[in-house]
């Protein structure tokens, strides 16, 4: 018997939420978390066991997008309130080399208060950052909106954009595109002054090289309640496509007529090039569930992971979904304890599986600590495998779990080892 290709890691050294995670070229992994007052960057081996994890402490920042550099380094995005102290957020951009070393951190203070959430590495070694910023200009309604900034390979600001409407909107996820332009997903809201209700819609963004809109759309499920409708659905993570379009994920909202409540579906949107819809999927249970990350994986469909309360053995837990080209659902898992867990981020590796990172909340003292979760191509973190035995083989030694010679004692854990070079754990039990 043999043992797959998954695991699951609770990063118990120090408190933490997992924000994003990627797989690194040396086949690890590198993990961004945030806790009250501080945030961390971790990296772990291909077996998620941890080789190095630095804290930053510059003043209350907060770290949600890591990405690996051409350089071997990294990049770290979000936010700060360094320069303002005790007053707004300004966006926060971190570099380091490969040990996760600072060689340089930049705040990028304006007038309002600015947070990024999602980082990316540009063709012309700089970066992408998108986020959202808020308009102070009025005391009596900070309105947000969609921020957009390009800074080159050194931490300076080229340009910056902002987009949105009269009410709040909300940048998520941004991508560069094989055009050389940028796709931004998040969350456009307008007021229905009839109904007295905040619509929300998942708001895409389309832009050239230097951050000019080229187009934009809205997706929503409509909700209808007595004589009213209204729309609710949140845009949280984008990536274009094989075929040139994009996909999005992210929740939508239903409501119960009977219990009279609303929950959440995690909602998948599939466009052309031109931001068209194509098609959309919502899956879910009868009570809330979140999706936070997807991606299109190398079988032409896509990997999404996010939060369940429906299912699972918990309050919350981890969600992954596989579905196929046309986002139609092949396959659900889900994993965590019996108490509070949530998926975050997910990257399909290079050994066709999957990498999860998230939170947990299982252990005694109640602080969330980082759950990494490394699965099979099939969603399983933990799996088994025959090996054919040869029936002729012959016992050359036996050996405990430090490679020492040994006679088998009850209760303790020996390992066999056979003339052909298998092997067999085992324990004799009182």
């Amino acid at each position: 018997m043999g043992i797959g290709q998954g695991w699951e890691k609770i990063i118990t050294e120090f408190p933490g939420k997992g924000y994003s995670v990627q797989q690194t070229v040396d086949g690890g992994y590198i993990v961004c978390s945030t806790h009250d007052s501080y945030s961390c960057l971790i990296k772990t081996d291909f077996n998620g066991d941890i080789l190095w994890n630095k804290s930053y402490d510059f003043y209350d920042e907060k770290f949600f997008s890591v990405e690996e550099t051409t350089d071997g380094g990294y990049i770290v995005c979000g936010y700060t309130n360094d320069v303002n102290q005790n007053s707004d957020y300004n966006l926060y951009l971190m570099k380091t080399d490969g040990s996760g070393d600072t060689l340089w951190t930049k705040v990028y203070p304006g007038t309002n208060g600015e947070r990024g959430y999602s980082v990316q590495q540009t063709t012309d070694s700089g970066y992408i950052v998108c986020g959202t910023i808020t308009d102070l200009s009025n005391p009596l309604f900070n309105r947000n909106d969609v921020y957009l900034i390009k800074i080159d390979a050194n931490g300076l600001e080229q340009w910056s954009q902002t987009f949105g409407g009269i009410r709040h909107d909300y940048g998520e996820s941004v991508q560069q595109t094989i055009d050389g332009g940028f796709i931004v997903v998040g969350t456009h809201q307008v007021f229905d002054s009839l109904s007295n209700i905040n619509n929300e819609f998942t708001y895409l963004i389309k832009t050239n090289g230097n951050g000019i809109e080229q187009w934009n759309y809205l997706f929503a499920d409509t909700m209808f309640y007595g004589n009213d409708y209204f729309f609710i659905s949140n845009g949280e993570s984008v990536q274009q496509t094989v075929d040139g379009g994009y996909i999005i994920c992210g929740s939508s909202a239903d409501l119960d007529m009977y219990a009279g409540y609303m929950y959440g579906d995690v909602f998948l949107v599939k466009t052309d090039a031109n931001g068209l819809e194509q098609w959309r999927q919502t899956f879910g249970g009868i009570t809330h569930d979140y999706g936070l990350s997807v991606q299109q994986t190398y079988d032409g469909g896509y990997i999404i992971t996010g939060t369940t309360e429906s299912y699972g053995s918990g309050d919350k837990d981890v969600y992954l979904i596989k579905t196929d080209g046309n986002g139609i659902e092949q396959w659900t898992k889900t994993f965590g304890g019996t108490n509070d867990d949530r998926g975050r981020d997910v990257q399909q590796t290079v050994d066709g599986g999957y990498i999860i990172c998230g939170e947990t909340r299982t252990l005694a003292n109640g602080d969330p600590n980082v759950f990494l979760i490394k699965t099979d191509a099939n969603g399983n973190a933990t799996s088994t495998f025959n090996i054919p035995i040869n029936s002729n083989r012959e016992l050359k030694k036996v050996v405990d779990i430090l490679g020492r010679d040994i006679n088998p004692e009850k209760n303790k854990p020996f390992i066999e080892i056979y003339n052909d070079g298998t092997v067999e754990k085992k324990i004799i039990i009182d």
